[in-house]
C-alpha cells in the first residue's frame, strides 16, 4: 500500500490549509463589496453560477455516499442516486424565477415564507434550514475525517478544527461573495480530480472479470426500484432546505442565466457523482471489498491506496480544499439564513458570526464521536424536509391553493413528523422502532425493509393532507364564527395582485448588506 509519511501527510494538510486561508483572505480584500456581504443578488453569469452549483452539490461526502450505494445496490442503485441528485439542480433554473418574481428583494427561501405565510411560520422554516445545514456541516467534517483518517492513519481531529478556524476567518472578513468565488475554485477541483483519479484507476486497478457477472452489481433489484422514490421526494426537497442554493437562485443575472446554469451544473454533477460511485463496484471485482460490504463507504480510498503516493498526495490535497470550500459555503449560508430571517439584519453580522462559531463547537464533537454513517446523517436531513416543504410549495400556486395559511403548513409539517412516528410503531409492532424509524437508523440497505420506503411516502402525502384538513376546520370555524356574529367572511377572499409581494416596509438596494446594517444599529 502507498502511503506518505506522517510528517509528509502533515505538511501536506496544513500547508494546504494555510494556502486556503490566505487565498480566501486575498478574495475577501480584494473583490467582496459591503452590500455583498450576506448575498450578491442579480450579479452572475451562467457559467460562474454553474460552477457555483456544482461546488454547492458536492463535498468530501461524494467521496463515500455514492460509493456506499453503488457497493450495495449496484448499478441500478447508483444511477437512481446520482439522476435523482442532479433533477433537483435543473429544477432551481425553473422554481428560482417563480420565487423571484414573487419576491424580488430576498435572497432565500424563506424571505418569500415570511411574506406569504407570515413570521411564525418562516421562523419555523428557519428552524429546520439550519438543522438542516447543522446536519450537512457535521457530515462535511465527518467526510473530511474519514478521507484523511483512510489516506494518512492520522488522527483527523487537529485537521478538522483548523478547516473550521480557517473558514471562519476568511468568511467573517469577505462574507457570501468569498465563498462564492472559492466555489468557482472548487468546481474546478473537482473536475482535475475526477479526471486524474479516473486516469489513475484505469492504469493501477485490476479488475477479475470472472467477478462482475456473479457479483449482480449490473442488474436491476428492488432496493434499486425502492429508491427511485424515497432518493426523488428526499433530494428534491432537502435542496428547497439549502439556502446556498437558494443564494446562488438569487444571484443569477437574469433567469436565462439561472437556466443555463442550471442545467449545465445538473448535467456535470451527474457525470461526476456516477464517476466517483463506480468505485462502489470496482472495489469488489477487484476482490478488495464483497457485495454490501461494511467498508463499502471507503471504496473510493480503498481503491486509492493502490496507486502511487503522489496521487494520494494529489488527492489529499483535493479533498481538504473540497472540504474547505463546501464547509464555508454552508458557513456563509448559515450566517446569512440567521440574519437575515431571526434578527431581520438588525444585529451587527459580528455576533452573528459568533453565534455560528458557537454552533460549529458541537458540530466537530459530532463529527468526530458520532458520525460514522454519512449516508445516514444526509437522510436524517432528507426525511425532514420531506415532512416540510411541499406543503410550503402548494403556496406558489395562487390559483389552487390561496387559502392556505402558516398554522395550516405548520400543522401539516409537524403533523407528518408524527405521522411517520405513528406509522413506524404500527409497522414495525414497537414505539422503539418507530422512534428509530424517524431517524432512519437502519438506513436504505434492507430491500425487505419496507419502513424507510413507508416513511418518505407518509412524509410528503401526510403532510399535505393534514394542513388541507387544517384549513379545512379552520375556514369552517372562521365561517361559523363570522355568521354568528354577523361578521363579514374573508377566509376565502383571493389576493388583489397575487405576482406581488406585500413588503410591510420599503427595502432599500442595500437590503441585507454590511453598511445597511452599520445604519440600523446606528439608528438604535
Amino acid at each position: 500500500m502507498s502511503q506518505l509519511s506522517s510528517q509528509g501527510n502533515n505538511a501536506i494538510i496544513y500547508l494546504t490549509y494555510i494556502f486556503l486561508l490566505a487565498t480566501g483572505i486575498f478574495i475577501a480584500i480584494k473583490f467582496s463589496k459591503p452590500n455583498t456581504f450576506l448575498s450578491s443578488n442579480g450579479t452572475q453569469r451562467a457559467i460562474p453560477l454553474s460552477l457555483n452549483f456544482i461546488a454547492s452539490a458536492m463535498g468530501c461526502g461524494i467521496l463515500t455516499t455514492y460509493c456506499q450505494i453503488a457497493n450495495i445496490s449496484g448499478l441500478h442503485g447508483l444511477l437512481v442516486y446520482t439522476l435523482c441528485g442532479a433533477i433537483p439542480i435543473v429544477g432551481f433554473g425553473f422554481l428560482g424565477p417563480l420565487i423571484r418574481k414573487k419576491c424580488p428583494d430576498g435572497f432565500i427561501l424563506t424571505e418569500w415564507v415570511r411574506h406569504r405565510f407570515g413570521v411564525i411560520t418562516a421562523l419555523y422554516l428557519s428552524f429546520f434550514t439550519c438543522l438542516t445545514m447543522f446536519l450537512f456541516m457535521i457530515s462535511e467534517l465527518a467526510a473530511i475525517r474519514t478521507a484523511i483518517e483512510t489516506m494518512t492513519g492520522l488522527n483527523a481531529l487537529a485537521a478538522v478544527i483548523v478547516e473550521c478556524v480557517v473558514t471562519s476567518i476568511y468568511t467573517s472578513i469577505g462574507g457570501f461573495h468569498v465563498s462564492f468565488i472559492t466555489d468557482n475554485f472548487q468546481g474546478v477541483l473537482v473536475l482535475l480530480l475526477v479526471v486524474i483519479c479516473a486516469a489513475g484507476m484505469g492504469s493501477y486497478i485490476d479488475i477479475d472479470t470472472s467477478k462482475v457477472g456473479p457479483s449482480g452489481l449490473l442488474k436491476a433489484n428492488k432496493l434499486g426500484w425502492q429508491l427511485v422514490y424515497i432518493l426523488f421526494v428526499a433530494i428534491v426537497t432537502n435542496d428547497c432546505f439549502m439556502a446556498g442554493f437558494w443564494l446562488r437562485t438569487f444571484a443569477s443575472r437574469s433567469d436565462k442565466d439561472l437556466i443555463i446554469g442550471c442545467s449545465i451544473a445538473g448535467f456535470v454533477t451527474f457525470v461526476i457523482c456516477s464517476l466517483v460511485g463506480v468505485t462502489g463496484f470496482l472495489a469488489v471485482w477487484s476482490g478488495d471489498l464483497e457485495v454490501g460490504d461494511e467498508n463499502g463507504q471507503n471504496a473510493f480510498f480503498i481503491l486509492l491506496s493502490k496507486m502511487p503516493a503522489w496521487v494520494l498526495a494529489f488527492v489529499l490535497i483535493f479533498c481538504v480544499a473540497l472540504s474547505t470550500c463546501t464547509f464555508d459555503s454552508l458557513q456563509s449560508a448559515m450566517v446569512s439564513t440567521i440574519s437575515n430571517d431571526v434578527f431581520r439584519n438588525k444585529l451587527h453580522i459580528n455576533y452573528t458570526r459568533i453565534i455560528v462559531v458557537i454552533i460549529i463547537v458541537p458540530i466537530i464533537v459530532l463529527a468526530i464521536k458520532v458520525a460514522n454513517d454519512i449516508l445516514t446523517i444526509y437522510l436524517i436531513a432528507d426525511l425532514v424536509s420531506s415532512s416540510i416543504i411541499p406543503i410550503i410549495l402548494l403556496g406558489l400556486s395562487d390559483s389552487y391553493f390561496w387559502f392556505l395559511r402558516g398554522f395550516d403548513v405548520m400543522f401539516g409539517g409537524l403533523g407528518a413528523i408524527l405521522a411517520v412516528f405513528v406509522f413506524g410503531c404500527i409497522y414495525y409492532q414497537s414505539a422503539e422502532e418507530g422512534g428509530k424509524l424517524l431517524l432512519l437508523w437502519n438506513g436504505l440497505y434492507d430491500p425487505e425493509d419496507w419502513g424507510p420506503f413507508g416513511a418518505f411516502v407518509i412524509a410528503p402525502v401526510g403532510s399535505i393532507l393534514l394542513a388541507l384538513i387544517s384549513a379545512s376546520v379552520r375556514i369552517s370555524a372562521t365561517y361559523l364564527y363570522c355568521k354568528w356574529k354577523g361578521k363579514s367572511f374573508h377566509a376565502l377572499d383571493r389576493p388583489e395582485n397575487p405576482n406581488e409581494i406585500q413588503w410591510d416596509q420599503e427595502v432599500d438596494s442595500n437590503y441585507g448588506s454590511f453598511d445597511d446594517q452599520g445604519k440600523k444599529n446606528k439608528q438604535i
